[in-house]
């Protein structure tokens, strides 16, 4: 059989564009890619949250008042309203001259107290001596009666005495006995009331020496310092100015603890609740809290609201910084995900290849919830599957099957 000039050349051309579409193919779909060329990420259980993003600004959570501990002054104003100040910093002075002369007085009246405490206590010892004394005096002068009534009764007995005498000794030691009980229940009586003095005293003593301490106190404090670390926010008087007890001094914030102030778009008020949970997104952390108060006006078509943190401490918070909020609209618990990338191309990716002896397998893919730092995945691949995505983005596999991964 022979073929016509005509059909030979089109057998030619079909044979080139086969050659021509078989080289294209080699050329653009990759066999092999070295692992130093891609990112691998592991499919975990984990948590994922689909967040309304809002933002926020740091905020000291609590105002401080620091008021007048005593009728004075104002003498001197170290801190000027808007100063940052460090726990201890002085901030002003008050006059201290009257509380000083208070506490001289009180100081006086205490010696005073002291010194007839001690004449008590002396006084206290020497009547116990004469007490002592007059017990001894007593027991002696019952005892000798009684000596005398046996030589008495010995002289009954040969006539040289009469029975009358014996009685009348006899009254006396019964007398004797009486008075001696008498004298201690007297004597028992006064030592209770040198005693019950005595407390007097003392409780006297620690009544003022308590208003003393309280003074000294009260005197510590006229130098007025930051209890915490703060900015000052206002001064109530100037200097010169008549102040009284418990009057408003300073307002300063607090700044050992922090919320949130945060503000979204008005259009996404349904979802701004007290109690919803959200996170400040502060570098690569998020840190967990929920909506406190929320302003029932619109102001610039904006929703504000508190936020309050579980850790209100957090070191990464700084007084003023602005931050995102992610609004928690909807959330997955164990759930399968793995890490966000840049690389992917704007929409999430339907087809991931997945590293199995020595080769990234395609897998089409199902996912779910997707923020800027998961992504959710329903269906077409498991927990521990390591997903391999080449550095320059997924197109360099041009949705071949398979790419063998030369390490």
């Amino acid at each position: 059989m022979i073929l016509t000039l005509q059909a030979i050349k089109k057998v030619q051309f079909w044979v080139f564009i086969a050659v021509m579409i078989s080289f294209n193919s080699c050329r653009l779909m990759p066999k092999v890619i070295h692992a130093s060329d891609c990112i691998l990420l592991t499919v975990e259980r984990g948590n994922i949250v689909e967040p309304i993003e809002a933002t926020g600004t740091v905020e000291s959570e609590n105002e401080v008042l620091i008021r007048s501990p005593y009728t004075s002054i104002l003498k001197k104003i170290y801190k000027e309203p808007g100063s940052r100040v460090q726990r201890g910093d002085a901030i002003l002075m008050l006059e201290d001259e009257a509380i000083k002369e208070e506490i001289d007085k009180i100081k006086d009246q205490l010696e005073l107290k002291h010194n007839t405490l001690e004449k008590n206590k002396l006084n206290e010892y020497s009547t116990t001596v004469d007490l002592n004394y007059s017990e001894e005096a007593k027991k002696l002068n019952i005892s000798s009666l009684k000596t005398q009534l046996a030589d008495e009764l010995q002289l009954l007995d040969v006539g040289g005495i009469s029975p009358a005498r014996i009685e009348k000794t006899k009254e006396e030691i019964a007398l004797a006995e009486k008075e001696l009980v008498m004298l201690k229940q007297r004597n028992a009586i006064r030592l209770k009331q040198l005693n019950a003095e005595e407390q007097g005293l003392n409780i006297g003593i620690k009544i003022q020496q308590k208003d003393l301490d309280d003074k000294v106190n009260t005197l510590n404090q006229m130098r007025v310092v930051a209890p915490s670390d703060g900015i000052v926010l206002s001064i109530s008087n100037k200097v010169g100015e008549k102040i009284n007890i418990d009057n408003v001094l300073v307002r300063m914030s607090d700044l050992t603890t922090f919320k949130i102030s945060g503000s979204v778009d008005d259009k996404l008020a349904d979802y701004i609740k007290t109690g919803r949970v959200v996170y400040a997104v502060i570098d690569s952390e998020r840190l967990p809290g929920r909506i406190g108060n929320v302003t029932p006006v619109v102001e610039n078509n904006k929703i504000l609201f508190n936020v309050h943190l579980e850790q209100k401490n957090h070191p990464k918070l700084i007084p003023n910084q602005r931050l995102a909020l992610w609004v928690v609209k909807d959330e997955a618990l164990n759930t399968l995900v793995f890490k966000n990338l840049n690389l992917f191309e704007k929409e999430v990716p339907g087809v991931v290849y997945v590293l199995k002896k020595g080769e990234a397998i395609r897998h089409e893919i199902s996912t779910g919830i997707v923020n800027i730092d998961l992504i959710q995945v329903l269906s077409g691949v498991e927990a521990g599957d390591t997903i391999v995505v080449p550095k320059k983005g997924n197109s360099v596999f041009r949705n071949v099957e398979s790419v063998v991964i030369n390490k």
